[in-house]
């Protein structure tokens, strides 16, 4: 049995009112909430490393991908003010739409987030990817982007349309410093390298509010599961802010949660091989489940489970 990552099972997002972030993800962008019993603090709050009270927690779901939003009591560090994408820190969700115009005016009507795109959505060149995306960021300042495929691209689910304009969660899209160093710390766990191109040019630049964009674009997926996956962004240029050593209470420490097989080998194999930071590992949870709290060579948090 080879050890690595078999899906991305959710994004967790840390948030200050938990009552508020759950109006704007269902509200504004068509999330369903799960039920009450997923209520219960996750199982990386028990880790070693990780200080305070039990956090209320709010399970959310969109189409057949899910985000966790957790609120700790008092909350960690606000999420840093005039963050851009090249920023270190950056981490977001991709939205998939069937009807942009739809997703687009239903958010508007919301309120409640602030923009990160000039001039509404964009559509990028094919070299690009072809797709039509709307950067923005919710409440507690996380980004979030709507983003549409063009006919046949994409992930086959994404082809069919819903009764809802938001389908699912395609990907989490982080910034890092070094597109390659990252491609061997997420080989290391088990992710393999599906995609590569260099997006630039006027619309990539209102995309993300930014001057003279050159970003490589990295998709990587886990073996099981490829939707949602994972998606590195190296900006070339303009260089962002170096990463943050955030608290895992922050709201700005996103978490990537992975269900993995030989998560105990790979532990090791990580730490002998010194392929990433590991800040926190450790075995919890009551149901004899096995959790361990991972940070990348960028500092980006992950959730690793059996």
């Amino acid at each position: 049995m080879k050890a690595g990552a078999l899906r991305l099972l959710r994004v967790g997002r840390n948030v200050a009112d938990l009552e508020r972030a759950r109006r704007f993800y269902c509200e504004a962008l068509g999330f369903v909430y799960v039920d009450a019993r997923d209520d219960a603090p996750p199982a990386w709050t028990r880790l070693p490393g990780v200080s305070g009270s039990p956090p209320r927690a709010a399970r959310l779901r969109l189409g057949a991908q899910e985000i966790e939003l957790t609120a700790f009591d008092p909350p960690g560090a606000a999420y840093p003010s005039g963050s851009t994408s090249a920023d270190l820190w950056f981490q977001h969700c991709a939205i998939v739409t069937d009807d942009m115009d739809a997703a687009y005016a239903r958010l508007r009507r919301h309120g409640g987030f602030k923009v990160i795109s000039r001039n509404g959505p964009q559509t990028l060149p094919v070299s690009s990817g072809g797709v039509t995306a709307f950067k923005f960021r919710d409440p507690d300042g996380h980004p979030l982007e709507l983003i549409a495929f063009p006919p046949v691209t994409g992930d086959p689910v994404w082809q069919t349309r819903g009764n809802d304009p938001t389908l699912g969660i395609d990907h989490s899209a982080i910034s890092v410093a070094d597109a390659d160093r990252s491609v061997a710390f997420y080989t290391a766990l088990g992710l393999s390298q599906a995609s590569r191109q260099t997006n630039r040019g006027p619309e990539q630049q209102r995309l993300d509010d930014l001057p003279d964009v050159i970003v490589d674009v990295v998709a990587l997926q886990p073996a099981d599961a490829h939707t949602p996956h994972i998606e590195l962004l190296a900006y070339r240029v303009p260089s962002g802010r170096a990463s943050m050593q955030t608290d895992a209470r922050d709201i700005a420490a996103d978490r990537l949660v992975l269900q993995m097989q030989g998560l105990t080998t790979l532990l090791k194999t990580l730490t002998d091989a010194h392929a990433g930071i590991v800040s926190t590992a450790g075995i919890s949870g009551g149901d004899g489940a096995q959790t361990a709290l991972l940070r990348d060579p960028d500092g980006h948090w992950f959730v690793l489970t059996e």
